[in-house]
């Protein structure tokens, strides 16, 4: 599903570290309220740091039942999170899933 209308979209750094964790968790926070579409296709490398954010975020939205899907995902992305145990499968956007 994709972010409505009156959603906010979320370009994601190409490295996800200690410091773009901590950005991130800003971003969000000044997002919150907004049905959101995350863009991770320029995403090279994630740490668990980042991933936890993501996922906090992810929980967030939809505890607040608001849209919170990854409408691109890069390759690396996608498999930096399984290899760390996270599930984004249902957050994905229809046209990205395998």
């Amino acid at each position: 599903m994709a972010a409505k209308k009156n959603g906010k979209t979320l370009n994601l750094s190409a490295i996800i570290d200690l410091n773009e964790a901590s950005s991130m968790r800003d971003k969000f926070l000044s997002l919150r309220g907004s049905a959101l579409s995350i863009d991770a296709s320029a995403v090279e490398r994630v740490g668990t740091l980042g991933a936890q954010v993501l996922m906090a975020a992810a929980k967030t939205w939809d505890q607040d039942k608001l849209a919170f899907t990854f409408s691109k995902a890069s390759d690396a992305f996608q498999k930096t999170m399984q290899l760390i145990g996270v599930d984004i499968h249902h957050l994905l956007a229809k046209e990205i899933r395998q």
